[in-house]
């Protein structure tokens, strides 16, 4: 054997090492998610708290959410970097999980400024019910647009995004994640706001809009994953308009659960 294999051999399980501490914090943060949230309103309209509650709130949620799409990521920069240690994988999803928290911050803003503007006018049985459906339908046809296939690819194929935003250093891992985050921002903000629509402090939701986050990132037919989200996502816009009670897990506000789980 050369010296060269167990070289590789090595590179290939400090990546597997890798990947499997961006899976086990997104684990915790899943349990932890789950334990902040118990016993709290699951549906759409759903207070908030206070900004720095949600905000430490959201950024847990974004690990849980985030770090099983983004670990393939991490770990070919971790190759890239051709270094051992965890510092810079982990200042790069640092600077990840940052940008998504500036965005928790911002929508944090515009659900408050809605609530303040529009306020009962929102009630689900006023305008309420229209709004989620036209956010879900909104989100759907974003799937489609030429903005959403470009954030896309940078996020299916980050290669060329490594070489071109390389940066040296612990920081500069840091802003790459930053950069990366932002791709991914443009990819599944409507994602987001569909989480909003369907009740954004739902762990059950979490996991739906998580699990179709990774498998766009992930699966190895685009076109299949893309236009598979957009068929959900029309869906569920369908029944909000026509039948929330038809659809599993879906709280209705003020009327309880409706559908069984």
């Amino acid at each position: 054997m050369s010296t060269v294999e167990p070289a590789l051999l090595a590179a290939a399980r400090a990546r597997l090492g890798l990947v499997t501490v961006l899976v086990a914090l997104a684990a915790v943060a899943w349990w932890s998610t789950i334990r902040s949230m118990g016993g709290m309103a699951a549906s759409p309209g759903t207070e908030l708290g206070a900004l720095g509650w949600f905000v430490g709130v959201w950024i847990v949620m974004m690990a849980a959410m985030m770090l099983p799409a983004v670990s393939p990521t991490v770990a070919l920069y971790a190759r890239m970097t051709r270094e051992r240690g965890l510092a810079r994988p982990l200042a790069f999803a640092t600077g990840y999980l940052v940008v998504w928290g500036a965005a928790g911050v911002a929508a944090y803003g515009v659900f408050a400024l809605g609530r303040n503007v529009l306020g009962s006018d929102l009630a689900w049985h006023g305008g309420g019910r229209w709004l989620a459906g036209g956010l879900l339908a909104g989100a759907a046809l974003y799937e489609l647009t030429p903005l959403k296939d470009v954030c896309l690819g940078k996020c299916r194929s980050p290669f060329g995004f490594l070489l071109g935003t390389w940066r040296e250093g612990v920081r500069g891992g840091a802003g790459m994640g930053a950069k990366h985050a932002a791709w991914c921002l443009g990819c599944c903000w409507a994602l987001m706001v569909a989480l909003f629509a369907l009740g954004v402090m739902s762990v059950a939701w979490m996991a739906v809009v998580a699990a179709l986050i990774t498998v766009e990132k992930v699966m190895p037919w685009r076109r299949v994953a893309v236009w598979s989200t957009t068929a959900v996502l029309l869906l569920l816009a369908a029944g909000v308009f026509a039948a929330p009670g038809s659809i599993p897990g879906f709280v209705v506000p003020g009327g309880g659960m409706m559908g069984g789980m």
